[in-house]
């Protein structure tokens, strides 16, 4: 099983970035489920998938997620563009 590290950009162009084993799953419950979907997204509707990177495990995909969230907006606006 892959895992992903995504970013989202959000209809007020914030971006979002999260970790999933399914990214069509997880976009899906981002724009449409209130229960599944993040908090930060369910006000920010609709959502579109900008940048995905798969990953071997959990752990690698979490510290990931954690490093691109770590970054400015600048610096992951050209992580997308790259």
């Amino acid at each position: 099983m892959s895992w992903y590290v995504y970013i989202l950009k959000c209809a007020d162009n914030s971006l979002y970035t999260g970790v999933t084993t399914d990214l069509e799953r997880r976009v899906h419950e981002h724009n449409h489920d209130s229960k599944k979907g993040a908090k930060y997204t369910r006000v920010r509707r609709p959502v579109c998938l900008v940048y995905h990177e798969a990953q071997v495990s959990r752990s690698t995909a979490c510290q990931r997620e954690v490093e691109i969230k770590k970054l400015t907006r600048t610096q992951k606006l050209k992580l997308i563009e790259s």
